[in-house]
């Protein structure tokens, strides 16, 4: 059969600096405390509240004692403020902590929902320009949150950077003049880049939607799909299921160099073998060469051929063999051998160019059943689903089902589905409403503070559990999905708390 030029198609969607070192080597940063994560839901907006030196007593009957805290007496489920007022004894329950049952009337006192402060919060996205869609889909999610949290003085204030990064900074300027408290965005690396020094030096807090990893820090925390845990939880999977072998296949970007860098990582903490990589210049005309040295595809026809050769002599030897004959047979329409140092092959691409790239892997007689493909989060694209090449694909992302009634309730608001990043604008708005709630009942106003980003049980968001690490970059709860029979099945649920082993 003969074979056809494939020309790989590149569509790279992350951008950024080369970093230094791995992420993965910082994982491991704080003990998880007790309780779940917090829902970021309009209860834990609402839900006073309690502390930490009351929580988790026992449901006895008793009152529970008398707790010092800011100078105050208090009791359980008290609002604890500055110069605060003599605290009623009345009790609100939180998200993952015991209720306290008090002697109290046959008809408890009803609580008054707390009204919060104003709050200021702006969403710097592309609403124009070629990325307009997805920068209104964001909005749409985040007013989706807004309108779910019912922080009734929460301000959202939407501002366009365009998607470049002078519009960014001029959509940045704009809000801080307003009184931002808070900006969520923008979305690209470079905008990121051009308002994070007047963020700092505004003292602003900035909940990026970027994938770059290199502008975390300071005041800039990066909320985006990350590869590193992502590439640790797909590549130890397939290691515990019986691909111990795992060759890199990745373009020569600072995804591909991070995707790398975070398996060797892994392998080195997990006593896995390093993994054999190669590279390729994204769009090059040198991709098929690569992609056939990489498969070892000369080596195997040669070897194929040999065996032919073998069998044809022993059968002239004995023409009559049914054993020589039966194997010759069997070889027919077989241009190689199956004999690779590897099975199964990391792709750090998505879209258009890992069907390529999985393509040309069958083109050089290694499908998906002679070698598992294996994927980032940027496989989390239901139209990979039915790619032949892709067939029984694993990759680790966000758990599907944990946003279906997130993607039900937009579909019924807006008329069409959100796009994929959506579920970021709603968890960044959910969660500044939970932050400002709790900055408020601890200190009196809404400050944000880095110690307020810092909680190591998390949130339980859209896209599953997650938590910033001190290095300002976030740490998520990830499944194990495979593509079948033309969807994303899940193979290995989410973690539900971070109590447990983080991949």
């Amino acid at each position: 059969m003969l074979k056809r030029i494939m020309i790989l198609a590149v569509t790279i969607f992350v951008t950024g600096c080369v970093s230094t070192g791995s992420p993965l080597d910082k994982q491991n940063y704080a003990q998880a405390a007790a309780s779940a994560p917090n829902k970021l839901t309009a209860d834990a907006t609402y839900t006073p509240y309690v502390p930490a030196s009351v929580q988790g007593q026992p449901i006895d009957g008793t009152a529970p004692a008398p707790v010092t805290e800011n100078g105050n007496t208090v009791l359980a489920g008290d609002v604890i403020m500055e110069n605060s007022p003599a605290p009623d004894t009345s009790v609100a329950v939180p998200y993952g902590q015991s209720q306290y049952t008090q002697q109290q009337p046959a008809t408890p006192p009803v609580t008054a929902v707390p009204q919060l402060p104003p709050l200021k919060a702006a969403i710097l996205l592309p609403l124009s320009g070629p990325h307009g869609d997805l920068g209104q889909s964001m909005l749409q999610a985040a007013q989706m949150a807004l309108f779910d949290m019912g922080y009734d003085a929460f301000e959202l204030m939407p501002r366009d950077t365009k998607g470049t990064p002078q519009g960014a900074a001029a959509a940045m300027q704009s809000a801080i003049n307003d009184g931002a408290q808070i900006v969520m965005g923008p979305l690209f690396s470079e905008s990121v880049r051009s308002v994070k020094t007047m963020a700092r030096r505004a003292n602003v807090n900035v909940l990026a939607f970027s994938t770059d990893w290199t502008l975390a820090g300071d005041n800039t925390y990066i909320m985006g799909f990350l590869p590193f845990a992502q590439v640790q939880r797909v590549t130890e999977y397939a290691q515990s299921h019986g691909y111990p072998n795992i060759a890199i296949l990745a373009p020569n970007t600072d995804y591909g160099n991070v995707v790398i860098s975070a398996f060797n990582s892994a392998a080195y903490q997990n006593g896995m073998k390093p993994a054999k990589a190669v590279k390729y210049a994204p769009g090059g005309a040198d991709s098929s060469t690569v992609v056939r040295s990489f498969t070892n595809y000369d080596a195997r026809v040669q070897t194929m051929n040999d065996m032919r050769a073998s069998l044809e002599r022993k059968l002239e030897d004995n023409p009559k063999d049914p054993r020589v004959r039966d194997e010759l047979a069997a070889l027919q329409g077989i241009d190689s051998s199956n004999a690779v140092d590897f099975d199964a092959v990391l792709l750090p691409v998505g879209g258009d160019e890992a069907r390529s790239v999985a393509n040309m892997l069958s083109y050089y007689d290694l499908d998906p059943q002679t070698v598992k493909r294996l994927g980032t989060g940027l496989w989390d694209d239901p139209g990979l689903a039915a790619e032949p090449a892709l067939k029984d694909a694993w990759f680790a992302a966000s758990e599907p089902a944990l946003r279906a009634d997130f993607e039900k309730r937009y579909r019924e608001l807006y008329g069409i589905p959100p796009q994929r990043l959506a579920t970021l604008a709603y968890d960044a708005t959910a969660l500044t409403a939970v932050l400002a709630k709790n900055s408020y009942y601890r200190k009196g106003a809404v400050r944000f503070e880095r110690s307020d980003f810092m909680n190591p049980n998390g949130f339980a968001g859209i896209d599953g559990i997650f938590r910033f690490r001190p290095d300002g970059l976030v740490e998520r709860g990830l499944a194990v999905l495979e593509f079948k029979d033309s969807t994303i099945k899940v193979l290995e649920p989410a973690p539900r708390t971070f109590q447990k082993k983080q991949f």
